[in-house]
């Protein structure tokens, strides 16, 4: 009989206004965790009442208290708030584990449809469904890259999270999780099937002061990373055709290139660095499928030794 045991972990602040669909969709699912860890990190507009009501009803609900920082803190301050609940967890018990954020409506079979997707693929060590969002009553593709798990819903494979070290506590620790991966040799992706897809109750973003703080922020994350400069510069044109149209994408340059121009910090990992930017440079040439295929079947020895 395959271990099917996962724990969701979920950092929450102030998200009262979304949340209830979230756990609604999660108490519907038909592979029901074993364990859901909600970590309230100083909300103060009533979501610790509506937490506190839904795990009087679920025991595999379990709340814990962080902190208060004072604020909304994302990136470093999501990842902080993912330990606080990780810290609680025997991960040993369990097969699988999932970063899951409170603003999602998740489709019923989703955590099914993930585990059997693991199961018939053994080196895939992280995958997801892919995000959408309502725009003038329709759902909208976020458009995020097969070669990702999504920040949202981060699924992990024990084995897999354990082998990369964790979240690194930074802006764009939810790339460099699955590059990292790759470069042990496991496999990351997302699909974009009907029962996969998920609809993301606040934009992509938007949680912290405004929008373009957030494109701002990405774009800092994508120089912490050490992104290549060009395959930079083409993501951030591919970004201006989404909402707010062209400034979001210049946004992220403004983020990129003052983090440069200051001398900020990089990744202190040089060689997951060089990793990342020769895949890009591969990806500019050769299109990302076909750069993340080179990758994995040339990774594909170095996770055969790894899991022997």
């Amino acid at each position: 009989m395959t271990d099917r045991t996962y724990v969701l972990i979920s950092p929450c602040r102030n998200e009262a206004a979304y949340m209830r669909r979230t756990l609604d969709s999660v108490v519907a699912q038909t592979e029901t965790p074993s364990l859901w860890v909600i970590v309230d990190d100083g909300s103060t507009d009533g979501s610790m009442d509506i937490l506190t009501e839904y795990a009087a009803k679920h025991d595999w609900i379990r709340i814990v208290s962080a902190s208060d920082r004072g604020h909304r803190a994302v990136g470093p301050g999501v990842i902080d708030a993912f330990y606080a609940g990780l810290d609680t967890v025997s991960l040993e018990n369990y097969a699988y584990l999932c970063k899951l954020d409170v603003d999602l409506d998740l489709p019923p079979r989703y955590f099914e449809l993930l585990i059997e997707r693991m199961e018939t693929d053994p080196r895939l060590g992280t995958c997801s469904g892919k995000p959408y969002i309502r725009q003038d009553g329709k759902l909208i593709s976020e458009r995020r890259g097969d070669e990702m798990s999504v920040g949202m819903t981060k699924f992990y494979r024990r084995e897999c999270f354990s082998d990369i070290g964790g979240f690194v506590r930074e802006v764009m620790w939810d790339a460099i999780d699955c590059h990292k991966a790759r470069q042990l040799g496991w496999i990351a992706r997302s699909w974009d099937d009907p029962d996969l897809r998920f609809e993301h109750l606040r934009p992509m973003g938007s949680s912290q002061t405004s929008i373009y703080t957030g494109r701002r922020r990405h774009g800092f994350g994508q120089y912490f990373m050490g992104s290549d400069p060009l395959f930079f510069l083409a993501t951030a044109i591919f970004r201006m055709t989404d909402r707010p149209y062209v400034l979001g994408g210049l946004a992220t340059v403004r983020g990129y290139l003052g983090a440069w121009f200051r001398g900020e910090k990089q990744l202190d990992d040089p060689e997951l660095r060089a990793f990342i930017r020769a895949y890009q440079r591969r990806a500019l040439f050769k299109g990302k499928a076909r750069a993340i295929a080179e990758q994995e079947a040339a990774k594909a020895r170095a996770w055969s030794l790894s899991s022997t």
